[in-house]
């Protein structure tokens, strides 16, 4: 595959990322299904230095949904310690090279002994000024809503708010990626063409690339075409063609 590189003004802010057919690339190859979590860790790094090396701001990977709980006990077993794994083994990396890394997503359903090593993770890589990299892990789009209706509600019975002042900028707010904007573009790849619970508020703009590339074989080159794509995109927000090309005047 020849490489693809954007034009630096069009690279997207935030990319968004559902790291989606390990388990195919695992089943084709005669394998259990966690040895194809464990290749797709090769593609997390070459998705994260590939958005370091193109100037993207954040990077947000959904690696585990609130519904991936469902799975076998055996396959959930095996990611979590792969998580713990790759936290010990990738975060120093990440920190040498200026990464800030942050989990979002139900914490507390995790083992005390990953809530702690996330935090030490991210207490570490705190003070990084280069990529933001967000993790999805124990997330869902509705319960991210959710909680932050909670939030805005709990504002509202302290008195800080009233019910007129609510408004999307204060759930907005309340939501895990609250303080980032929101993804410019998401990106899925395996093949399946749908967002599966990931950033539902925040993706209302997003433009969509969808791939067939499963993700352990997704590489820096696939990224490219990815922001190639997205670069020949005119994102309009609800105007008109004719007013975009006329603001751009």
């Amino acid at each position: 595959m020849t490489s693809v590189t954007a034009e630096p003004a069009n690279i997207p802010t935030h990319v968004a990322v559902i790291m989606d057919g390990n388990g195919r690339w695992a089943r084709a190859r005669g394998k259990a299904r966690h040895a194809g979590h464990r290749a797709g860790v090769k593609s997390v790094r070459a998705t994260v230095e590939a958005a370091a090396e193109r100037g993207v701001a954040h990077l947000t990977l959904f690696a585990f949904s609130s519904e991936n709980w469902r799975r076998p006990e055996e396959e959930v077993s095996s990611l979590m310690k792969l998580f713990v794994e790759a936290l010990r083994r990738e975060v120093s990396e990440l920190h040498r090279n200026n990464v800030r890394l942050r989990f979002i997503g139900a914490r507390e359903q995790l083992s005390d002994s990953l809530q702690r090593k996330i935090a030490a993770a991210e207490e570490t890589t705190a003070g990084n000024t280069g990529l933001m990299l967000n993790v999805a892990v124990a997330y869902g789009g509705r319960w991210d809503i959710v909680h932050a209706a909670r939030v805005v509600a709990q504002r509202v019975a302290s008195g800080e708010l009233t019910a007129s002042e609510v408004n999307e900028n204060e759930i907005a707010s309340a939501l895990q990626l609250g303080d980032t904007p929101d993804p410019d573009l998401l990106i899925r790849t395996g093949g399946e063409q749908r967002i599966s619970n990931f950033l539902l508020w925040n993706l209302a703009y997003a433009e969509l690339w969808f791939t067939d590339v499963l993700w352990p074989e997704f590489d820096k080159q696939d990224f490219d075409a990815a922001l190639a794509a997205f670069s020949a995109k005119q994102r309009r927000y609800g105007h008109t063609g004719e007013q975009v090309e006329a603001a751009e005047c």
